[in-house]
């Protein structure tokens, strides 16, 4: 994301215009921006409007000094945003104006926290970790039936620790929340000691050792490529298949599973209508319930539903 000036880049400022800009990206010249900051990010958003590329828009790059200073004027402070992105500065840089947008915004989740009524409390999610903001989700967590006081729990793709903590607000004795992204890890290791809960995190791809009375899992719920650590909580490759494969093996015989999963990938033509239900079948369990909620986000899809899925294994499973 961070990189060193291109040799190739064009310097521009406020007197380029938006379909010149993108005439130079097909070609392969990215522009180094010399303007007003604020008129960076009106030619991005107008060149948004020419085109749906990411990587054609990801071309319009704006300088870093060495300490993380935008030399450019009205640009705002990002030294903070950008050491707890990137780590410490190492030298002049640049970044594309789209990416370090997402890292302001980032820093000003992270410092000013999310409301989530459910615990009500907030969640401070870091760069890099996937923000609940919409939480439907979570109000699904908090209501569906715990197996039993006590109980242990594993939180699979834990990001900020947000479903972890709900499970120990209701009750859990033991919580091993996981996550293959290591911002992540300590994203929730910070957000549950804010709270004053304790679980053990650990940096793994899905499951720890061991079997739970619950494991918890909201996947990834579009299938697609990830081009980033952000990406891999949107895009689904292969996740949710190893989850469903792989969660048998991971109960305690009277155990259940949730698999939280909105079907936006169905009404987008993503997944077929059913998939998910065969899927579960194949992998040797049984939907012991199903907990369903309309999206309240302002851009959401209404047409949407959002599934907390109660998943046993089946008494009779399938032949592997």
């Amino acid at each position: 994301m961070l990189s060193d000036p291109p040799v190739r880049a064009l310097p521009a400022d406020d007197s380029l215009p938006a379909d010149t800009a993108l005439r130079y990206f097909r070609r392969g010249r990215p522009v180094l921006w010399q303007g007003d900051f604020h008129g960076a990010r009106q030619l991005l958003h107008a060149l948004g409007r020419r085109t749906g590329s990411v990587p054609l828009l990801k071309m319009l790059l704006i300088p870093l000094d060495a300490d993380y200073t935008v030399p450019l004027r009205r640009a705002p402070d990002v030294r903070a945003a950008c050491t707890e992105a990137f780590g410490p500065p190492t030298g002049p840089k640049a970044i594309a104006l789209r990416d370090l947008l997402g890292v302001i915004g980032a820093h000003e989740w992270r410092v000013k926290g999310i409301d989530v009524p459910v615990l009500n409390a907030k969640i401070h999610p870091h760069y890099g970790v996937f923000a609940p903001i919409r939480q439907e989700y979570l109000d699904l967590a908090a209501q569906a039936p715990v197996p039993s006081t006590r109980f242990t729990a594993f939180d699979i793709g834990t990001g900020t620790g947000v479903l972890a903590a709900i499970l120990a607000r209701r009750g859990a004795g033991k919580i091993v929340a996981t996550d293959v992204n290591p911002r992540a890890c300590v994203c929730a290791r910070e957000n549950l000691d804010r709270l004053g809960y304790y679980a053990e995190v650990l940096e793994c791809d899905l499951f720890p050792p061991g079997q739970a009375d619950l494991v918890v899992c909201n996947p990834p719920w579009v299938p697609g490529r990830a081009h980033s650590a952000l990406e891999q909580a949107i895009f689904d490759t292969d996740l949710l298949d190893r989850f469903l494969a792989q969660l048998p093996g991971h109960l305690t015989p009277a155990g259940e599973g949730w698999l939280i999963l909105s079907d936006l990938a169905v009404h987008l033509g993503l997944r077929p209508r059913g998939e998910l239900e065969r899927k579960i079948t194949a992998a040797g369990l049984r939907v012991q319930d199903r907990l369903d909620t309309r999206p309240t986000h302002k851009r959401a899809r209404q047409d949407e539903t959002t599934s907390l899925w109660r998943l046993q294994i089946a008494r009779s499973r399938p032949a592997q």
